[in-house]
């Protein structure tokens, strides 16, 4: 088996964070997702090595086993049971898993274990891994904003799924074995899910934070005042200053969108005040007005 170098994929090396891992997953995967390169043949395929990639890298304890053991990973728990086994037998030495192993030692094993040819000569069934199947979901501002189930029919049948809050638009999810069947008893392939979230008439999204912008009276701008406005998750009320500015912006603290996967977690709402210029004025305000000019 080729080995695939997942760091390399996403362009980050061994000693990456978390962090890096994540924020070079979402630059790949906006470049190369199929939608946005409908003539580049080869942007499907890279983009299912991305989230393959990021899959296994943005788990810690996946990323330990392949760090360990390769392409292989999948399969340590089989490899140490056996290992263990060997190194318990009294006539393991000649089994070829004492001592220690390189990475070819690995392969021969689980080719042994999961198919190809045995070490006697004779054939075995070769078992293909079905075809992995991608969907794409389409949500507005609102669902991606609090966690909620869908259901997908695919090739005739219900898959219920429960979508997190704070899902980035052009995220991608897998559903590990609901992907195409597998042959000869092979695994079944998997399901890649991309979320394409609209926009919003009223609020900006970018990552966690939301933009706003608020018409302010011109009479609050300049005395001061109380107003309320609606925020994703209810009414707000705040106090404004007097001689508030036009496009003066204040910062809501955890009244922004959800962060992904973690509960209680919020980004911020950032709010730009728009003053309103009185129309329509009378005669006596217009004489007011000219008074306070020339205050």
């Amino acid at each position: 088996m080729t080995y695939v170098d997942y760091y390399k994929i996403l362009g980050i090396d061994k000693t990456a964070t978390q962090e890096d891992i994540k924020k070079a997953f979402r630059k790949l995967a906006r470049k190369y997702h199929p939608d946005l390169n409908p003539n580049d043949k080869d942007a499907k395929l890279n983009f299912q090595q991305i989230n393959e990639a990021n899959e296994v890298l943005s788990d810690p304890e996946k990323r330990k086993k392949y760090d360990q053991y390769g392409n292989d990973w999948q399969h340590a728990e089989e490899f140490e049971k056996n290992k263990q086994y060997q190194r318990q037998s009294p006539n393991s030495r000649g089994a070829g898993f004492s001592g220690a192993q390189s990475e070819g030692d690995f392969s021969d094993f689980f080719e042994s274990m999961f198919g190809g040819a045995s070490r006697s000569g004779r054939s075995r069934q070769v078992k293909y891994r079905g075809e992995d199947y991608n969907a794409e979901i389409h949500l507005d501002l609102i669902d991606a904003y609090k966690t909620h189930k869908q259901t997908l029919t695919v090739n005739g049948k219900n898959i219920r799924i429960t979508i997190p809050a704070g899902i980035d638009n052009g995220q991608t999810i897998k559903i590990a074995g609901h992907g195409g069947q597998g042959i000869n008893g092979g695994p079944n392939g998997d399901l890649y899910i991309t979320f394409s979230i609209g926009n919003h008439p009223k609020y900006k999204r970018l990552e966690n934070n939301l933009y706003t912008t608020v018409d302010l009276d011109f009479y609050i701008a300049v005395l001061g005042g109380e107003i309320t406005i609606d925020t994703l998750n209810g009414k707000v009320k705040l106090k404004v200053n007097p001689e508030t500015q036009n496009g003066s912006k204040i910062k809501l603290k955890g009244k922004g969108f959800p962060v992904y996967k973690n509960e209680g977690q919020f980004g911020d709402l950032y709010v730009t005040y728009i003053i309103k210029i009185p129309t329509n004025l009378t005669e006596k305000q217009k004489v007011l007005f000219t008074e306070l000019s020339k205050s």
